[in-house]
């Protein structure tokens, strides 16, 4: 049996939707890294190499769509990183930029409930 706790990288500045994911993947088993913003979350994510990314849009600092394009130029790691977005934020132009960025998936908060969430993550894992 692996015992390895796969990480996952939470990115969101808004407390109390961070809180629900947060504590979400750390009922189902995950290490889970917190970030508030998009520059701390790339900080993080180059150092630490989660195995999956929770990445919000709306963000101070640093939006997620410039962290995530900061993140593609990464070329020994970040390139690959399995990314999700996960925001309020339904705006068509802003779903095609995160795809154009290699994002697993665009999820508006109000449309999912955790448990679905961490579904389509493992899914993915």
């Amino acid at each position: 049996m692996n015992t390895k706790k796969e990480k996952i990288l939470i990115i969101d500045d808004e407390k109390t939707s961070r809180d629900v994911v947060v504590n979400g993947f750390k009922d189902a088993g995950f290490s889970v890294l917190v970030a508030i913003d998009g520059e701390e979350g790339l900080r993080i994510a180059l150092a630490e190499h989660p195995d999956f990314i929770l990445l919000d849009i709306i963000m101070p600092v640093m939006d997620g769509i410039t962290m995530l394009k900061r993140l593609r130029q990464d070329k020994t790691w970040g390139k690959d990183a399995k990314v999700m977005v996960l925001t309020n934020l339904s705006d068509p132009n802003r779903i095609s930029q995160a795809m154009e960025q290699d994002s697993y998936d665009y999820l508006v908060k109000t449309d999912w409930h955790i448990e679905d969430i961490i579904k389509k993550v493992k899914e993915k894992l």
